[in-house]
């Protein structure tokens, strides 16, 4: 029998906490054959990504191996030593990891980074300034759908979107053709058209070159569209493991059934239609819309991109009008660099707008400043698209919560502490978590902090950018149900940023589908995913992984 390309046996990480060593990872055993999709899925903090690190040798520093034997083409990777494994990782092996702030070098250009991956193992020659080495990662940020990629080789990461860098990582992770690819939550920051254009480049690269591809994901329906076997993980355990369509359509474990119903889809009831058990809904979608209390009107924001010609200016948002009413959840969808995340910005007043009116009540956002401009930011508080960015690295969960509080001078230290515990339970963190620092929380749990932040002053408006795409679908279930029970009980309004359509048919009043920075599309949810009137709309819907699911 051949051997497997990579050989997982008994694997066990241990991590030394505050409150003693914690197993992450209990006797985990798997293969991967050559030409093989494997898909991991399983809850934020199940051990996904601790096996990619594993395999990977680059567990965080309190992280250790603490049993078992990770063999790759038959060679022993737990004993080797650094020095030895620098020309596995990368040639060997290929890691595309979860966070693009974190992976990329702010100092450095896209494209010098991806170049460094392909020096370092000797597939193109010269210093760096080779017209070789330049072509090649052009030809690699091309693959990945990166627009304009001769431009976008000289941007720095803080110059792309969230879904541009993204791309990029998965770029070098492709870079030097490995014969295994752990492909880490690849596709969690990208639209759908995207993702599957992606996706289509990874099966093209197994296809022909024999590359296996381990896939780990919370999306159970790109797991069964992509993967030829799939492996639940449930904390620290591998609990079921089959071929992708058995494991979704028969499920055995419990577990693994509550995920298949979890998973959403646009043939998912909304959310805001149902209604709660001895109770009416305040705002249901076909109510009346109530007068708006923030209108953006023909509002656009212009750059100077780095290698443009002189005076020649970059529109990322443009002519963009719609309103926002108490209650009422507003939605934005498009691809990655659409302009959703400009847009939010600059209601945020993170972003100045080039041109166009933002008002909020009565007020311009463009002319406020000092008291009156905090006055206004307590009440549109911001969800973030990326958790790892937004929260502070020194400060413990609990400070993060309260970081708003005391920005606005709301309670007392004993007030706070109270707050930032309700907080958690509301977000389904347990209260243990609230001494911890960032880096010891999952994704996944992070971005639960992030939310839980935004809620703590109580805001009018909250403006939640891909707020739940790093959530697993037990965890975004329950954040969602969350989100809406709120705006029931407390009269809030949302603009949900997303490249998840069925997630926004569940939660939306209204939806707008923006396009290369201008509103191209908008209507109810039943209006958008039943009726789409623009080819690029259909485009999206056509795009969203789940055949396998609705089949």
């Amino acid at each position: 029998m051949t051997e497997p390309l990579l050989s997982v046996r008994d694997l066990r990480v241990t991590f030394d906490t505050s409150e003693g060593p914690f197993e992450a990872l209990r006797g985990v055993s798997l293969d991967v054959a050559q030409d093989e999709t494997v898909a991991i899925v399983g809850e934020s903090g199940s051990g996904k990504s601790t096996i990619a690190a594993s395999i990977h040798r680059l567990l965080a520093d309190n992280g250790r191996i603490s049993g078992g034997s990770i063999r790759f083409e038959g060679r022993e990777l737990t004993t080797l030593s650094e020095r030895e494994l620098i020309p596995l990782r990368g040639a060997g092996i290929g890691l595309v990891p979860q966070d693009p702030m974190s992976n990329l070098n702010p100092m450095h250009t896209v494209g010098a980074q991806i170049l460094e991956a392909l020096e370092v193992h000797g597939r193109v020659g010269g210093t760096g300034n080779g017209a070789s080495g330049r072509r090649r990662t052009v030809e690699l940020l091309e693959l990945v759908g990166i627009p304009e990629p001769e431009l976008r080789y000289d941007q720095y990461p803080h110059e792309l979107s969230g879904g541009m860098r993204q791309r990029v990582l998965i770029a070098a992770g492709l870079a030097c053709e490995p014969r295994l690819l752990i492909a880490d939550e690849p596709t969690s920051a990208l639209d759908v058209t995207v993702q599957r254009r992606i996706l289509d480049t990874l099966g093209e690269l197994t296809g022909r070159s024999g590359t296996a591809v381990v896939l780990i994901t919370h999306d159970l329906a790109l797991a069964a569209e992509r993967a030829d076997r799939v492996l639940v993980m449930y904390r620290g355990e591998l609990v079921e493991a089959g071929p992708a369509r058995q494991i979704l359509e028969r499920p055995e474990h419990e577990y693994t059934r509550r995920l298949v119903a979890a998973a959403p889809s646009l043939a998912t009831t909304s959310l805001i239609d149902v209604r709660p058990a001895g109770e009416s809904i305040a705002e249901p979608r076909s109510a009346p819309e109530p007068e708006a209390f923030v209108r953006l009107d023909g509002v656009g924001r212009s750059y100077r991109m780095r290698g443009a010609a002189r005076g020649e200016e970059f529109w990322a948002a443009r002519d963009v009008s719609f309103s926002l009413s108490r209650g009422r959840t507003v939605s934005i969808v498009g691809e990655s660099g659409s302009g959703k995340s400009t847009t939010a910005k600059m209601l945020l007043g993170l972003e100045t707008a080039t041109e166009g009116t933002i008002r909020i009540g009565d007020q311009d956002l463009a002319t406020l400043r000092g008291r009156d401009l905090l006055a206004v930011r307590r009440r549109i508080q911001p969800v973030f698209q990326n958790p790892y960015a937004s929260l502070d690295p020194r400060y413990t969960i609990a400070q993060s919560i309260a970081e708003p509080l005391r920005a606005h001078r709301i309670g007392d230290r004993r007030a706070r502490a109270a707050r930032v515990h309700e907080l958690l339970e509301q977000v389904a963190l347990p209260a243990a978590v609230a001494e911890r620092l960032p880096h010891e929380l999952s994704g996944g749990q992070r971005q639960r902090v992030a939310i839980a932040r935004a809620l703590a002053p109580e805001p009018e408006l909250v403006v939640l950018d891909e707020a739940v795409s790093a959530l697993d679908v037990l965890v975004q279930a329950q954040i969602l149900e969350l989100l809406v029970d709120l705006q029931r009980r407390l009269g809030l309004s949302y603009l949900f940023i997303s490249h998840d359509l069925a997630v926004v048919n569940m939660v939306s009043h209204e939806v707008h589908v923006m396009q290369r920075g201008r509103i191209v599309e908008s209507g109810t949810p039943e209006q958008i995913f039943t009726a789409p009137r623009q080819d690029y709309t259909r485009e999206l819907l056509a795009a969203i992984p789940g055949t396998a699911l609705a089949a």
